[in-house]
């Protein structure tokens, strides 16, 4: 049996591509569906009730392309709304932040460690809530940075902006020498070589996305949805504005060239 259904990604806006490219690496029969809500980029300043509503319509759009299941590759949404999602739509619905506190609990030396994201995802206390519950003793220590998205959104990865801002997000995660720091922003790993410098190498980053895609596999496997066809593989792509900005930031992270983005009607 083979599901050649598409797996809907969904994201505030470029930073799902980290997603992205890791499914293509571990699933790379897997065809997929993107959408990236440029238009409404940033979520991580929003309310509740707005993030809810904009990922609610977010699956309705994948919804209309026959996907078989859906990744929430944004933390904001995935610790402001995912439960809803899954409550509202049949197809399975996994998001980010569950992965990503697993890993850190797995790799963790001494037990410290450090989550940066979105202020609605600092807020929230979802990645505190999942370690302290499978790792009672663990110390968590969680800071919001809000410019990081705009940074990434702009192209800016390689600024010596973005590391004077880094280095001063990141002091006081270094005082509380942790030596684990969970990347809780898809739009983070962007900026892995800026935050490693910052923190040293002695602190290990964690990559959602790449815990993400694993568990997204499994998942079409115990649910016997995996695409085992051969031949070419399709990957969309839409987004809620004008596409040449993430054209751009597209073919510069995924280093493939993309022929069509679409922006979606």
């Amino acid at each position: 049996m083979t599901d050649p259904r598409p797996v809907g990604i969904f994201d505030s806006g470029v930073g799902g591509l980290t997603v992205v490219r890791q499914v293509l690496d571990l699933s790379p029969k897997e065809n997929i569906v993107y959408f990236g809500d440029t238009a409404r980029v940033p979520y991580g300043t929003k309310s509740k009730e707005t993030v809810t509503r904009f990922s609610v319509e977010n699956v309705e759009f994948l919804m209309k392309h026959n996907v078989k299941m859906v990744v929430v590759a944004c933390n904001t949404a995935s610790s402001l709304s995912l439960s809803f999602l899954k409550r509202c739509f049949r197809v399975p619905i996994i998001g980010v932040i569950e992965p990503g506190a697993k890993a850190a609990i797995r790799s963790t030396r001494n037990g410290k460690i450090g989550v940066i994201g979105t202020s609605a995802t600092i807020s929230s206390g979802a990645y505190e809530k999942i370690v302290k519950k499978l790792r009672p003793r663990a110390s968590l220590t969680s800071r919001s940075c809000p410019l990081f998205v705009p940074l990434v959104e702009e192209g800016w990865i390689d600024s010596k902006v973005t590391e004077e801002v880094a280095a001063i997000y990141l002091e006081p995660l270094k005082k509380k020498r942790i030596d684990t720091l969970i990347l809780g922003c898809t739009h983070y790993p962007m900026l892995k070589a800026v935050l490693q410098k910052v923190l040293g190498k002695s602190v290990l980053l964690i990559d959602s996305s790449e815990e993400v895609a694993r568990e997204m596999r499994d998942v079409l496997d115990a649910g016997g949805l995996l695409n085992t066809s051969t031949g070419r593989k399709d990957c969309k792509f839409f987004v809620s504005d004008e596409p040449g900005r993430f054209v751009k930031m597209a073919e510069r992270f995924l280093k493939k060239r993309i022929e069509c983005v679409k922006k979606a009607g």
